[in-house]
């Protein structure tokens, strides 16, 4: 019955998590925290220091989840049509042909998002709410799932700007990496170089996983005062 499929579920989400957690190495709370926001259909904003493993982190649920992941390395000449891609003429077609861009993936790794333009970063707002871009008067999807995980360097840091209240509203949860402790840190040492941390990841779900599990987390009952409850925290 339900419960079963209930089982299904949380034994499936353990055992990515298993698989995550052998490349991130102690950060539980992280990884489960990142876990929780994918399979509400949210998107993650990482706050650290550069070097501290949230692009391992990535790779690490892409790979778990078997998702088809993209990343973007955002400066300040980045562009909208990196995200979002363009059209091009093309003559032997006589037709204007889509060039999808960096967003058409399942896991969007959007490092150091608080370094572009703020024009970069409205386009990838749009992406993240709508799950769609508009280029030349065309709508395309994104493919499903799609979830971004975004890192931003600490406000003050060299060449960073704030970001908009607006564009923070579309994270569903903020975490921060962290150092590792002592223990962490010599198992991270033991098994340089980093690639052999994320050799271990092994896929055990794939993306329609993720997608089934978002559907049954949508279809969980809640009740009233349950809602009014989260409306008075708030």
């Amino acid at each position: 019955g339900e419960e079963t499929g209930v089982e299904k579920v949380r034994e499936k989400v353990l055992f990515a998590l298993q698989e995550v957690q052998r490349a991130v190495i102690g950060k539980q709370e992280v990884t489960e925290t990142v876990m929780k926001a994918f399979l509400a259909g949210g998107h993650v904003l990482v706050e650290d220091i550069p070097g501290l493993g949230k692009t391992t982190m990535a790779i690490a649920f892409s790979r778990a989840i078997g998702l088809q992941k993209r990343r973007v390395q955002f400066t300040p000449d980045v562009l909208p049509s990196d995200l979002t891609g363009f059209t091009i003429y093309q003559k032997e077609r006589n037709a204007f042909v889509y060039h999808p861009g960096a967003v058409v993936c399942n896991l969007l790794l959007a490092d150091e998002i608080n370094r572009t333009s703020s024009k970069t970063q409205a386009a990838l707002l749009e992406v993240m709410e709508e799950g769609r871009v508009t280029v030349d008067g065309e709508t395309h999807e994104v493919p499903k799932p799609f979830v971004v995980l975004a890192t931003e360097n600490p406000v003050g840091s060299s060449g960073t700007q704030m970001l908009p209240e607006s564009q923070l509203d579309r994270f569903m949860v903020c975490v921060v990496m962290g150092y590792p402790d002592a223990e962490a840190e010599m198992e991270i040492l033991a098994r340089q170089p980093r690639h052999a941390l994320l050799d271990r990841v092994q896929p055990v779900m794939d993306k329609n996983d993720l997608l089934t599990m978002q559907q049954q987390v949508d279809e969980v009952f809640m009740s009233d005062e349950i809602r009014r409850y989260i409306v008075e925290l708030s």
